[in-house]
């Protein structure tokens, strides 16, 4: 007999603001600081993670990849706030598209994140890999 209600499976990370979610920007090295100002803009505490040595691959129609080094900020936000941020990170000149939301049970049990392409994108898939050295596996 388990001691952890059913309910926990179904909606493992909810809370009153919806889903917990993990948050990732990607920005440029030399535009850190200025995305971090943009952030602490927000209505809510931001605890980021800041992943240096992270890489963007992209995934090609036919198998090749090509890595990008990125930095990689991240943090946990309920799913509601997303909005919110996309337009913060945009109102002090960023492009909103460079946030990306994942499911926090996702983000917890992966070292990299796949994406869709956006439609029209001559490649078919992105990873989000925090540490480079890992990105030739993806």
């Amino acid at each position: 007999m388990s001691v952890w209600p059913d309910v926990a499976v179904e909606f493992p990370l909810s809370g009153r603001e919806g889903d917990l979610v993990s948050i990732s920007v990607r920005v440029e090295a030399r535009h850190l600081e200025s995305m971090l100002d943009a952030l602490a803009q927000v209505s809510f505490p931001v605890n980021p993670q800041i992943y240096h040595d992270a890489a963007i691959v992209y995934v090609y129609p036919d198998g090749h990849r090509e890595a990008e080094a990125t930095t990689l900020v991240e943090f946990p936000a309920y799913a509601t706030r997303l909005d919110e941020v996309r337009r913060t990170v945009e109102s002090h000149g960023f492009d909103p598209a460079s946030v990306h939301v994942t499911a926090m049970l996702d983000e917890i049990h992966a070292d990299a994140i796949r994406e869709t392409a956006p439609s029209g994108a001559a490649y078919v898939a992105v990873w989000r890999v925090k540490n480079r050295a890992a990105a030739a596996v993806h």
